[in-house]
């Protein structure tokens, strides 16, 4: 395996010393998984000249994937609620001038950003919400999702997952669900094809 990217451990550090998790288990705050940032980067990677969004930066663990491996020519806007955390997150990027993090409410504060090319909707925010906020082109990402093989057979989700809904019938995204390589977890991964009155 890589050794993951400098910026990527100083947030993990700044992770830790707030106590937020770097797996979903214990049911506290966490950060996105390990799998879900170098995916992350990869999209980030192909965002040359471009602005990439984050709703729910945690202590800035996704961000800092994405920060390391974006184009020079590329900037990154991050939104926390929690002022901690955005504070944490402020200490990781301090030396990052191409990183923005924002403490406030995340649809508003990205809303006065858009478009961006990829925006990676994290801390339970709303797909639907966050579409908006995309250019034609752009792509959405959406992680914590459990894999509808692991759902148990009375699970409501079998028939209606809201985040699954959002990102197959909308007509504006052309989507995907990529299951990470612990088979236990899965993000959600939609390209705007086209704006609100249906031009490409």
């Amino acid at each position: 395996m890589p050794e993951w990217p400098a910026l990527v451990m100083r947030a993990r550090e700044a992770a830790v010393a707030v106590g937020m998790s770097l797996t979903r288990a214990g049911g506290g705050p966490s950060c996105c998984l390990p799998a879900v940032g170098q995916f992350l980067a990869v999209l980030a990677a192909g965002c040359k000249g471009g602005l990439i969004g984050e709703a729910g930066t945690g202590v800035g663990f996704g961000t800092a994937w994405m920060a390391a491996a974006m184009p020079a020519d590329c900037r990154l806007v991050t939104v926390e609620l929690d002022e901690t955390r955005a504070a944490a997150a402020r200490q990781v990027f301090a030396d990052e001038p191409r990183v923005e993090v924002v403490n406030g409410d995340a649809f508003e504060e990205l809303a006065r950003r858009a478009p961006f090319d990829l925006l990676f909707a994290d801390g339970g925010s709303q797909p639907a919400e966050m579409v908006d906020l995309i250019r034609v082109g752009g792509r959405l990402v959406n992680d914590d999702v459990t894999p509808v093989s692991l759902l148990p057979s009375d699970s409501p989700y079998l028939t209606h997952d809201p985040k699954r809904d959002f990102f197959f019938d909308d007509p504006r995204l052309i989507s995907t669900e990529v299951v990470l390589p612990d088979l236990r977890n899965s993000l959600l991964v939609g390209t705007r094809v086209c704006d609100v009155s249906g031009h490409r």
